[in-house]
């Protein structure tokens, strides 16, 4: 028979309503044997005591519902953005306050670079830079010959120079969507949206996506997750081949490897059917540690980027409203053939039109091929209202809210995208909540920096970065946030049988943490240290 392992914690948040707390947990081959105090598993044989962890606090291994595998990965290129990061290893990047900042950071970086490769940049976000929005005459002011691009935080916007235009032969003369002209005509060096910025990334040899596909890049992932107290997370758009599918299943299937990764398909590139076929095809693939099988739908593009499409009365600035990345038309033939093949779906909505259509293509799709349970995931959700709840509700689709917008860009989205009342009922939880959603809340990493903890801290307080309440009837209790973490965003990636609580027949993952969540201020919440991990019941510490 195999060992028992007894960890001893001075408390077990469990997320178990039957037993909300212990003091003790029992493993036996990776998964939870018994739950209670010292005596929990002595009727299954004799044990083995671990008590390294009687001075902390476990909590069910935090589950991370929407970020991106590139979140380790980008660390290879030059930080640009205004906030304070940290890297996989926990060094401290400050961030940038002013373009000047930016421009000095950039002729830094190109001064070590080879001399015939690009520079590449991320992690921008020009609401935050008032002063002039970045251009190619500012990029080339750090190099006229060499293509530079910077790609903005939130991956749906670039900048590039001269040099990166010429390249994909974007001119005065070009008309497509997407490329930013300026009042002479000419383009600024502004990219919106994928069709617009994949010619140049493709002539640079850039895919960012496809950086997450490399075994240092997986395990640098692995490091972000550890520092966040994360156990499970996605990759919510894969563009995973062969030969990258390969190296995900060596990687994750090597001894210890302390992460459970959850791709998402990108459904892009091909028609509805080959996509379908194709996720089919990566299911049969699965493990214990790479869940396959699901794809990722894109709609609109970013709020701050004023390219998410927005019901009337659209942005109060005045800004055109956004792209479609992907059609409506094409919305609704993709999710009738993932409907109707059993395949599900991660939709990113960010404006409230997007999920009009989407939550509309949804219905049409389940009258047509019922699939009670079917668990389609809207993501981001961020200017959903009351009605649109009610309808994922009553279909029985999935929210998982952006909560860390609220800190990040709260003060902008209220001056300057969408304006105060809207914003006030941005990712909207307690209407979620109210309206019976299955809710999850996440970090969209690397848009904004992993931590479920600060995510939760985000829902429960709606603090902007200036330090005001942003809609305190949309704030949610502590309790419901931690849910959010766990077994809401668990739930949505269909493991809640095997995850997101600390309770008899579910995986021995969890959270190492050096207080109690439940026992601190709501607005201590953030700061609640993360000592590590356990991923089936092996160990792995900061």
């Amino acid at each position: 028979m195999s060992d028992i392992t007894v960890f001893q914690a001075r408390k077990i948040v469990t997320m178990d309503p039957n037993r909300p707390s212990a003091t003790h947990v029992a493993v036996r081959d990776g998964w939870i044997l018994a739950v209670g105090d010292e005596n929990c598993a002595s009727d299954w044989g004799t044990v083995k005591h671990d008590d390294r962890f009687r001075n902390d606090v476990l909590m069910p291994g935090l589950v991370e519902g929407h970020a991106h595998m590139m979140a380790g990965a980008m660390w290879q290129f030059t930080y640009v953005g205004y906030h304070d990061r940290l890297d996989p290893q926990g060094r401290m990047h400050k961030g940038m306050q002013d373009l000047g900042a930016v421009i000095e950071r950039l002729k830094e970086a190109e001064a070590d670079l080879p001399s015939d490769g690009p520079l590449v940049g991320w992690g921008l976000d020009p609401i935050f830079l008032t002063d002039e929005r970045l251009s190619r005459q500012h990029l080339d002011q750090v190099s006229p010959d060499r293509p530079i691009a910077i790609m903005f935080s939130n991956f749906h916007l670039m900048c590039v120079n001269s040099a990166a235009l010429e390249s994909a032969g974007y001119s005065r003369e070009s008309n497509a969507e997407g490329v930013v002209k300026g009042p002479d005509g000419e383009p600024t060096g502004e990219l919106q949206e994928m069709a617009a910025m994949f010619p140049v990334m493709r002539r640079m040899g850039l895919d960012f996506r496809g950086l997450s596909q490399t075994e240092a890049s997986i395990r640098a992932y692995s490091d972000v997750c550890r520092l966040a107290g994360v156990t499970t997370i996605t990759d919510l758009f894969s563009t995973m081949e062969d030969g990258d599918l390969q190296t995900m299943l060596d990687v994750t299937g090597s001894p210890g490897f302390p992460l459970r990764i959850v791709p998402a398909l990108g459904a892009v590139g091909a028609a509805p059917e080959e996509i379908s076929q194709r996720a089919l095809a990566l299911r049969k693939k699965s493990t214990e540690k790479l869940r396959l099988g699901a794809v990722k739908l894109m709609t609109d593009g970013s709020i701050q980027g004023w390219t998410a499409r927005v019901k009337w009365p659209g942005y109060v600035g005045g800004h055109p409203n956004g792209l479609w990345n992907t059609p409506p038309e094409v919305i609704y033939q993709l999710c009738e053939e993932m409907q109707a093949k059993g395949v599900q779906m991660h939709i990113h909505v960010n404006g409230d039109e997007a999920s009009d259509v989407s939550l509309k293509a949804l219905e049409a799709a389940a009258q047509k091929h019922p699939w009670p349970g079917a668990r389609h995931v809207l993501q981001h959700c961020q200017m959903m209202g009351a009605d649109q709840f009610r309808k994922a509700a009553e279909l029985g689709v999935c929210c998982n809210l952006f909560s860390n917008h609220i800190w990040y860009f709260g003060d902008q989205h209220a001056e300057l995208t969408i304006g105060q009342d809207r914003a006030e009922r941005m990712d909207a939880a307690r209407g979620a909540l109210d309206e019976g959603v299955h809710l999850a809340i996440h970090s969209d990493a690397p848009v904004t920096p992993l931590g479920p903890l600060f995510t939760a801290w985000c829902a429960v307080n709606r603090q902007t970065m200036s330090g005001r309440v942003l809609g305190d009837a949309q704030c949610i209790s502590v309790s419901e946030a931690l849910h959010a973490i766990t077994l809401g965003a668990a739930y949505t990636l269909r493991m809640d049988d095997e995850i997101g609580s600390i309770e008899t027949g579910k995986r021995a993952d969890f959270a190492v943490l050096g207080q109690d969540p439940t026992e601190v201020a709501p607005e201590a919440l953030k700061d609640v240290p993360v000592l590590g991990t356990v991923v089936g019941g092996e160990v792995s510490l900061i």
